[in-house]
């Protein structure tokens, strides 16, 4: 094990009549930790959290107010070390497509979904490199609308569309 944080988020899949959709957030703008930027709900594991779902289904209620009777988990993606120092577990989960958002506006400004298939076109994937604490980092992102999904959200959903390839 890491000297990380452990922390889980819930990479959710919904169903939609013209294919399957991933759920998204948008954090508000004055959290401390990535304000403002896209990324799966989601956060730190707390004592009462049995294993990576169970944080996961926790945070996905506390920040959108999707409770465990409309999420059914299925696998995990590979865990991720963040430059916050978290050790992300990503658990991958269908989202009954019934579902209401509540989003809690001190941690969320918008829940949105984009198609899965926006993901898994190469065109869609950029590379590019920057700067965090003097050092240079690689990092992946994609742009849907005039959102910019990228770092650990965007490495994710890569994950996620490079293992449903490794099945098909």
């Amino acid at each position: 094990m890491c000297s990380s944080d452990l922390a889980a988020v819930l990479v959710g899949i919904v169903e939609r009549n013209d294919g399957p959709a991933v759920l998204l957030t948008q954090r508000t703008e004055h959290l401390t930790n990535h304000a403002g930027q896209i990324s799966f709900p989601g956060g730190s594991s707390e004592a009462d959290d049995v294993d990576p779902i169970a944080t996961a289904l926790r945070e996905t209620r506390e920040e959108v107010g999707i409770g465990a009777e409309s999420i059914t988990p299925f696998g995990y993606l590979d865990g991720l070390d963040t430059v916050s120092g978290f050790h992300v577990t990503p658990v991958v989960a269908d989202i009954d497509p019934r579902f209401v958002a509540t989003p809690d506006p001190r941690e969320v400004a918008a829940v949105f979904e984009v198609p899965l298939a926006f993901f898994a076109d190469p065109a869609n994937l950029r590379f590019r490199r920057m700067e965090y604490r003097g050092r240079p980092r690689d990092i992946v992102e994609f742009h849907f609308g005039d959102r910019n999904i990228w770092g650990a959200t965007a490495a994710m959903l890569l994950s996620l569309v490079r293992r449903m390839e490794a099945v098909t």
